[in-house]
């Protein structure tokens, strides 16, 4: 796969972006394995916790990566497949609102990681270069394939650092430094 070019993506990307390291398949791929363990790893009485007052819950951020990488996919999966409609926002804090997501186990949570990782990997392994570089609009922005999944992989490096310096600090500080 060639490297992403600055040119693929909007800006409001780029920190996600700039968190992709190396290959995207092989952070994707080592994500399938890691955060699992990260999720499976945080202590069952810190899932309904919050750092501040209107800020998610632990299990709330969990479920917005997960939601986050559906939605990225399948905006892939449309411009790839070449159907370029303009596709709409999508509002992360009324997804959050409406999901129920503190009802839930982390076991739960990590087993749909999984079963939603290795159907994006399947995925993205069928796109070939000319689909890769196909570009639509979302979210208002010109966006490309491959850039969706650079989005996915550093997303959820985003938000699994912010777990660990802002939800999960309080804890032993060895088992947090443990969380991959």
């Amino acid at each position: 796969m060639n490297p992403l070019k600055s040119d693929e993506y909007p800006a409001i990307y780029a920190d996600y972006i700039e968190n992709v390291v190396g290959s995207v398949i092989d952070e994707l791929q080592e994500q399938l394995t890691t955060f699992p363990a990260f999720i499976r790893g945080i202590p069952a009485d810190r899932g309904d916790f919050t750092y501040a007052e209107g800020k998610w819950t632990v299990k709330e951020v969990l479920c917005h990566i997960l939601d986050t990488e559906r939605v990225m996919a399948y905006r892939a999966l449309r411009f790839a497949r070449n159907d370029m409609t303009e596709l709409a926002a999508f509002e992360q804090d009324e997804f959050v609102q409406h999901a129920r997501h503190n009802e839930r186990s982390f076991e739960h949570i990590a087993e749909e990681f999984i079963a939603l990782r290795q159907s994006n990997l399947l995925l993205f392994d069928t796109f070939n270069e000319t689909e890769l570089a196909r570009k639509g609009m979302a979210s208002g922005r010109l966006v490309t394939v491959k850039a969706f999944m650079y989005v996915i992989a550093g997303h959820l490096t985003h938000h699994r650092i912010i777990l660990k310096e802002r939800y999960l600090s309080n804890e032993n500080i060895e088992h947090v430094e443990n969380l991959v």
